[in-house]
């Protein structure tokens, strides 16, 4: 990036086996890789605007857990690319999956039994620490993908299942599906930026030393992937919230945080019918 790498680092060497397309210790010696540390706030600033949503609600415990889990996931992600040591990035991962725990539970249990509810917090309490305990002791890093890669696609699956059969408003269920997909997408784009990050790394490091800074921290991919991830989380949490609530009676769009009602707007009027602009 044109600018020398700040000596003595003030977290030492690193600790973690994942390294990222970032240059270490570029900007400060207090953080390892800068882009990727603050990209991480995102996930901070949606969760806090999701409690903040809920300040007013009664009896609210469970739904605000998973707005913690999307701040839990931002400090965790945080300290992990600050730092670079091995048990940040164990928190990092296991924050991932304290985020889809939870909404895993509120999906799985909507309109179940008190008896079955129970049966299955018991059955994802296992398994959270079955994956979590083989990863940090067996540093087995395939069984932590594999499972947080299930756990998004069940809650995206249901989610999108649920929809239809919750919503009875037309209009209103077409926004919320149309909203879904977007995270979905929204997910998805992360995921592949973040491989351009893994398997372009040169080419990409030698751009951003052309360009220098400011410039150069666009082209930082593994940023991006914490921007896109962290909309389609929120869209994710608001969407199980709203509908395992019984909150599905009026738009949650006008209220979400930014881009998400600039872009369901511009998502309405691509798909809405030539009936409907007309009217």
């Amino acid at each position: 990036m044109d600018v020398s790498k700040v000596s003595a680092p003030f977290w030492g060497e690193q600790t973690s086996y994942l390294n990222f397309c970032e240059e270490d210790y570029v900007i400060t010696r207090y953080v390892a890789e800068f882009i990727n540390t603050f990209s991480s706030f995102v996930y901070m600033f949606y969760g806090v605007y999701g409690l903040i949503q809920l300040r007013k609600k009664q009896d609210a415990f469970l739904r605000r857990m998973s707005y913690c889990g999307l701040i839990g996931v931002g400090v965790c992600s945080a300290g992990y690319h600050m730092t670079l040591k091995y048990h940040t990035q164990m928190s990092d991962e296991l924050s991932m999956h304290l985020l889809t725990t939870p909404l895993l539970f509120r999906i799985l249990t909507f309109q179940v039994s008190p008896r079955n509810t129970k049966l299955i917090g018991a059955v994802l309490l296992t398994l959270f620490t079955i994956v979590m305990v083989v990863h940090m002791v067996m540093d087995e890093f395939v069984v932590h993908a594999v499972s947080f890669g299930l756990a998004v696609w069940l809650i995206a699956r249901r989610t999108t299942r649920m929809i239809p059969e919750q919503i009875p408003d037309l209009v209103l269920r077409k926004k919320l599906r149309n909203l879904s997909f977007f995270g979905c997408f929204s997910f998805l784009f992360g995921y592949f930026v973040w491989l351009i990050d893994e398997f372009a790394c040169a080419h990409l490091t030698q751009i951003r030393n052309s360009v220098g800074l400011p410039l150069a921290f666009v082209f930082e991919l593994h940023g991006w992937w914490h921007f896109f991830t962290a909309i389609g989380g929120y869209i994710a949490v608001v969407t199980v919230d709203k509908i395992t609530s019984g909150e599905v009676h009026e738009d949650p769009t006008a209220k979400m945080a930014w881009p998400i009602p600039h872009v369901a707007s511009v998502i309405e009027s691509m798909t809405a019918s030539k009936s409907e602009k007309k009217a």
